[in-house]
């Protein structure tokens, strides 16, 4: 099966999950935070693994990245990925850390950051295992601030072998007049794409 040639009706259920997905995560940023935070899923696409570090904004591009392992019948890894800009509207969003010319990321902010993506995956997990009934274990998340390219290898060595493709969930966090974007990418290892798309039932 060629990812990218994914029908409407496959397109539409992921992002279906997507945005539930982002509905519980907005609840529960919410929540950690005291204040309200909106959560958008403009698009949801497949793209080449290969085609991932230029989404990021090419192999030079400093941004946090917040990944982690999941096991089961499904196996994938998942990364959270702001650019340096964002990072820095988000963080200001998050713990109103003060917008700096440069970043240095505090104790604080990589456990925040840690844990937003927990939230993340957690949520986006959720509802994947609402409409397959596939019991996914994610791994503690570990983050990094480096160069995309770096961040990228790190997760291939970390992880090993994943699949030619990944699911590409944009992300979009809203807070009053603040907007920051992010990318959400799932890296399903060989064969779990297919298992979770016939688990849906769009598979033909």
């Amino acid at each position: 099966m060629e990812f990218e040639n994914l029908n409407n009706l496959q397109k539409d259920a992921l992002k279906e999950i997507g945005n539930i997905g982002a509905g519980n995560a907005a609840t529960s940023l919410s929540t950690l935070l005291n204040k309200r935070i909106n959560m958008a899923v403009p698009n949801i696409f497949i793209l080449p693994f290969s085609q991932v570090v230029e989404l990021m904004g090419g192999a030079e591009k400093p941004v946090a990245g917040g990944y982690l392992q999941v096991s089961g019948i499904a196996p994938m890894s998942m990364l959270f990925v702001l650019p340096e800009d964002s990072l820095k509207l988000f963080l200001n969003i998050l713990i109103g850390k003060p917008m700096s010319e440069k970043i240095q990321l505090d104790e604080m902010d990589i456990s925040v950051l840690k844990e937003i993506t927990n939230i993340l995956a957690g949520s986006y997990l959720t509802a994947l295992n609402g409409f397959t009934n596939i019991e996914f274990n994610p791994s503690v998340p570990a983050l990094a601030f480096d160069m995309a390219g770096a961040i990228l290898g790190n997760v291939l060595q970390l992880y090993g072998e994943v699949s030619d493709y990944a699911l590409v969930i944009e992300s979009i966090f809203m807070e009053e007049e603040k907007e920051v974007k992010g990318h959400f990418f799932l890296l399903p290892e060989p064969g779990t794409l297919e298992i979770m798309l016939q688990k849906l039932g769009v598979v033909f």
